[in-house]
């Protein structure tokens, strides 16, 4: 496994695990955590598109980030 590989899966797994913990009702899909571990996730996630010159994911997973980004600062848990 490349750099690239282990900076992706990093993303994708923090990302699947806020899902998982929130859809499990282990954490509140409106709190910190959730909106950390997706902002987390979604920044490494769009890194690794990034050195993959892969556009459309870029895209996709800086919007991702840049969401939890904003609800995490309006998050009142």
């Amino acid at each position: 496994m490349n750099y690239t590989d282990v900076i992706s899966t990093i993303g994708v797994l923090l990302i699947l695990l806020a899902f998982f913990l929130s859809t499990f009702n282990y954490i509140s899909g409106s709190g910190k955590f959730y909106f950390a571990l997706n902002s987390i996730g979604g920044a490494f996630a769009c890194y690794g598109s990034i050195l993959l010159h892969s556009i459309p994911f870029v895209i996709l997973e800086g919007a991702w980030c840049l969401v939890a980004i904003i609800a995490l600062i309006k998050s009142k848990q």
